[in-house]
């Protein structure tokens, strides 16, 4: 069963892979509703158990560190900047972190592979892949988001979603104890580097700068976006305005640029 998973997260190639992809991955048991595609700064409470593969990466005290996104039973991706331990629990099927559920799964951590090339200095390929110890448990509220393929186009104002428990308010220390949504258009990146000039690269893609945009504590998280009903994870989050102003764009991690070493990792693990 995980080798199945697996695959039909990893790409879509000929009919019988895709009918298995559009059955196993990027489809919510529970249906999301996002009201007038409005942040996570300026977001909305998201339906419970509509973002399935939302993860939430703590400490051993239980404090929310990042996000992240589950892509199989197995493996769960998020940002190379988060610093995820192994000495940290990754945490499926989380929706209020004041009132936590029996749909959570607290799964410890066996292996963590950082991107080499990741560089802290011009967050270039911010991502990092976690090997749980025990497989999540797939359920209606923990199923895993499709990735996509590397040549797949994501255009300048396809609206997607993002959502986390960041801050709603950069000024403020508090965090929202429910799980957030929001919708955001994507720029182009020569759009994007209207706000970020040369930091702007192939690796990156941007969005929002409509009136919302993610914040702290939504680092790693999904940026998703929906084609035929299905959600793949086109971008995590990555850096952006230190006020989290909703008038400049937010910067994820281009997955599709990052496939390749993605499919490496799994494969050799």
């Amino acid at each position: 069963m995980a080798l199945l998973w697996l695959l039909s997260c990893l790409a879509l190639v000929g009919s019988a892979r895709a009918t298995l992809s559009l059955a196993s991955c990027g489809v919510p048991a529970i249906a999301p509703v996002i009201r007038g595609y409005t942040r996570v700064v300026n977001g909305e409470p998201a339906v419970p158990g509509s973002w399935p593969w939302q993860v939430s990466l703590q400490n051993k005290t239980g404090y929310h560190l990042c996000g992240g996104s589950l892509i199989s039973e197995d493996w769960v991706v998020t940002a190379a900047h988060c610093g995820v331990r192994t000495t940290d629990i990754v945490v499926v099927g989380a929706y209020d972190q004041e009132d936590p559920s029996s749909d959570e799964q607290r799964l410890t951590i066996a292996k963590v592979f950082k991107n080499p090339k990741f560089n802290m200095l011009t967050i270039r390929d911010d991502i990092t892949l976690i090997k749980l110890a025990t497989p999540a448990h797939l359920s209606a509220r923990v199923s895993p988001v499709c990735l996509p393929d590397p040549n797949e186009d994501f255009p300048g104002g396809m609206t997607c979603v993002t959502t986390g428990w960041g801050r709603t308010d950069a000024a403020s220390s508090q965090t929202p104890a429910v799980l957030q949504q929001v919708a955001l258009p994507l720029l182009t990146n020569e759009q994007c580097k209207q706000y970020w000039g040369f930091r702007i690269r192939n690796m990156m893609v941007c969005a929002g700068a409509d009136g919302a945009s993610s914040c702290m504590g939504d680092s790693g998280g999904p940026l998703v976006c929906q084609k035929d009903g299905v959600w793949t994870l086109v971008g995590i989050v990555s850096w952006g305005s230190g006020t989290c102003d909703p008038k400049v764009p937010g910067v994820y991690t281009r997955v599709t640029v990052l496939r390749d070493w993605i499919d490496s990792i799994l494969a050799a693990n």
